[in-house]
C-alpha cells in the first residue's frame, strides 16, 4: 500500500470514529427526537427534581408517551414545577402519579408516570396532584452513616431505621 492510500483509510477511520462520537453525544442527550406532534400539557410538582433535564422522556409501562418540556422553580413554595408534553393518543386519569426513575447504564432520568382507576382524564393544562421526588443517593448514604453513629454501630432499632429512610427519598405526596 502507498502512503495516499493509508492516509486514505487512516481519513475514513477518523471520520467514522468522529461521526460515532457525535451519533452518541446526540442520543444522550435527548436531540434526536424531533417531534412536532401537538400533545397536550400537564404540570407536576417535586420537591427534587435530582438530574431530570428537559427532553427527558415520559414513560407509562416502559413506553415513551412524551417528553419534559419546562422545568421551573416555584418561587412560593420552592418546588420544581415541571411541564409535561404528552403526546396525543395516551390518556391518563385524574390519579395518575408521576415519579422520577433512573434507568439504563448511564443513569438516564425520565418520569414516570402509573395510571390510576379514576375514569376522568387529565386534560390540556391540568397538574399532576400524586408526585414522588427523586431519590438523592447522597441523602440516603448521609442518613446511614448517621443512624449508624448515633446508634454506637449497631443495627438500627425496628422503629428507628425505616422512618427517617423514607424521609430521606423525598417519599409520595
Amino acid at each position: 500500500m502507498n502512503r495516499s492510500t493509508l492516509d486514505l483509510w487512516v481519513g475514513i477511520f477518523v471520520t467514522i470514529g468522529v461521526a460515532a462520537i457525535l451519533f452518541l453525544s446526540l442520543k444522550v442527550g435527548n436531540l434526536l427526537t424531533v417531534s412536532n406532534d401537538q400533545g397536550y400539557r400537564l404540570e407536576a410538582e417535586f420537591d427534587n427534581i435530582g438530574g431530570l433535564k428537559l427532553r427527558a422522556p415520559v414513560k407509562a409501562a416502559g413506553v415513551v408517551v412524551g417528553r419534559v418540556e419546562g422545568i421551573k422553580l416555584d418561587p412560593k413554595t420552592y418546588e420544581a414545577v415541571v411541564t409535561l408534553k404528552i403526546d396525543r393518543g395516551y390518556e391518563f386519569s385524574k390519579d395518575t402519579i408521576a415519579s422520577i426513575l433512573t434507568s439504563g447504564l448511564l443513569g438516564e432520568v425520565y418520569i414516570g408516570l402509573d395510571s390510576g382507576g379514576d375514569t376522568k382524564m387529565l386534560a390540556d393544562g391540568d397538574r399532576i396532584t400524586k408526585t414522588q421526588s427523586a431519590i438523592v443517593l447522597e441523602k440516603l448514604i448521609g442518613q446511614f452513616l448517621f443512624d449508624k453513629a448515633a446508634g454506637g454501630g449497631d443495627a438500627p432499632a425496628a422503629s428507628g431505621g425505616a422512618a427517617p429512610a423514607a424521609a430521606a427519598t423525598g417519599g409520595t405526596r
